[in-house]
């Protein structure tokens, strides 16, 4: 399974970074700057080269890394490169000073962008992963958790155990309108942490559930 991943930003940094590590024959990388993904690519010291991105939108898994007011306009504008695949939504729909969301209590990020692509397969997941903790991951032997979401119980399967082997603990996290509240947890756990004086280090843990691989 061929994952492309999009955009050269703090998340697309650490999401390559991440995959590769795990799936570094099968990761892609690609922006609208080619020379700027190949620039970050090196930057990473990560043995792989940039693709342009009609390339990169053959894969079976597409991550943009696009802020929501971008992507919907870049989904669109690519819906038939789009069609059968598997598109991962990490966006949370901020508006200019990050103080609320642009959509309201209703919709959300995930749901926006399975509407503009329906034969498309939208998968919510990293909603609540700020770039830093990519980095770390786990935190006094706690992994930080991964929530995964789509209308399609089979494509949650399938990205489930492709993210297996990423260091984070995932979850089924149902259909795509439990984004409505997922999103917002980012929102939350952002000015809590601001208080705080941890953030951008900061990630959700779901307690009550068992943690594979990790010792008590």
């Amino acid at each position: 399974m061929i994952i492309a991943i999009l955009g050269t930003g703090r998340m697309g940094k650490g999401l390559v970074k991440t995959f590769y590590q795990a799936y570094p024959q099968d990761v892609l990388f690609s922006s609208r700057d080619q020379q700027r993904a190949q620039d970050v690519l090196s930057e990473l010291k990560l043995n792989c080269t940039a693709v342009d991105m009609d390339e990169a939108l053959k894969a079976d898994v597409i991550i943009p890394t696009f802020w929501f007011r971008d992507l919907i306009p870049w989904a669109i504008a690519h819906k038939e490169q789009l069609k059968g695949k598997i598109v991962i939504d990490i966006t949370n729909p901020f508006n200019e000073d990050f103080s609320d969301f642009t959509t309201s209590y209703d919709t959300s990020s995930a749901e926006e962008l399975q509407k503009v692509i329906p034969e498309s397969v939208v998968v919510g997941a990293f909603k609540n992963t700020f770039w830093v903790v990519f980095d770390a991951p786990v935190l006094q032997g706690i992994k930080s958790d991964v929530f995964v979401t789509s209308q399609s119980e089979a494509a949650r399967k399938t990205i489930i155990e492709l993210l297996k082997l990423l260091p984070f603990r995932v979850l089924d996290a149902g259909l795509l309108k439990n984004n409505r509240t997922i999103e917002r947890m980012t929102l939350l756990s952002s000015e809590m942490a601001r208080k705080a004086g941890s953030h951008p280090r900061i990630s959700y843990n779901l307690w009550g559930l068992e943690h594979e691989g990790l010792t008590s």
